[in-house]
């Protein structure tokens, strides 16, 4: 968050003399109080200043990175995740390639009926048979997938923040963004994909200061 002059202006004098008020802020800096409101709501909201009523402005103290850590915090799953790529448990392992070419992307879900997840599978599995001199068009994709509980997921309600920890600590490029149908016994509908392309494209946003 890059701040104005005046909004500099403002948090260097409540460092300095805080706790302050809002009247004796616009005087520091000859301005009036409804000039100001916008700026001390801005400074306020993104956890610059504190604000206690008959008291005035208390300095924060946090810095730019503390505020973005807390902004991917309560950014959530399901507000940005991708359409799902998927592909039936039943296909073969060219059909999963051609999917993925078509998809664009380096990683499918595998479904049974209803969108159940099963499995996963990457480039790197599908390589693997390709590289085996097999027979593509025969070998099935449930003999080359990654299967539950070995399977990493995430779902809507988690946070940017978990869900961008998940990828980096499990060295994976995609997370099958699922629903919970039964937790014991690990049955997902899958609903989206959370990818590491996602988290730049966020990371981008927050950085040029744009709404996302």
């Amino acid at each position: 968050m890059e701040l104005t002059t005046r909004q500099q202006q403002i948090l260097e004098i409540v460092r300095k003399e805080g706790p302050i008020t809002g009247e004796q802020i616009a005087d520091r800096l000859h301005l009036t109080r409804a000039t100001l409101r916008p700026d001390m709501a801005i400074l306020t909201m993104a956890g610059f200043l504190e604000a206690r009523p008959r008291v005035g402005y208390f300095y924060a103290g946090k810095k730019n990175d503390e505020i973005f850590g807390e902004q991917l915090r309560k950014m959530h799953v399901k507000d940005y995740k991708a359409v799902p790529a998927v592909i039936a448990e039943t296909a073969t392992v060219y059909d999963a390639i051609v999917t993925m070419f078509v998809e664009d992307c380096g990683t499918l879900s595998v479904v049974k009926e209803h969108g159940i997840l099963s499995g996963v599978i990457s480039r790197k599995d599908l390589l693997k048979v390709a590289i085996g001199k097999q027979e593509l068009d025969t070998v099935p994709v449930s003999l080359v997938m990654t299967r539950m509980p070995n399977i990493v997921t995430v779902t809507g309600e988690e946070t940017v923040y978990e869900a961008a920890r998940k990828l980096v600590e499990n060295a994976i490029d995609s997370l099958p963004v699922v629903k919970v149908i039964d937790a014991l016994t690990k049955k997902f509908e899958v609903v989206g994909r959370f990818t590491k392309t996602t988290v730049t494209k966020i990371l981008v946003e927050l950085g040029s200061n744009r709404d996302i």
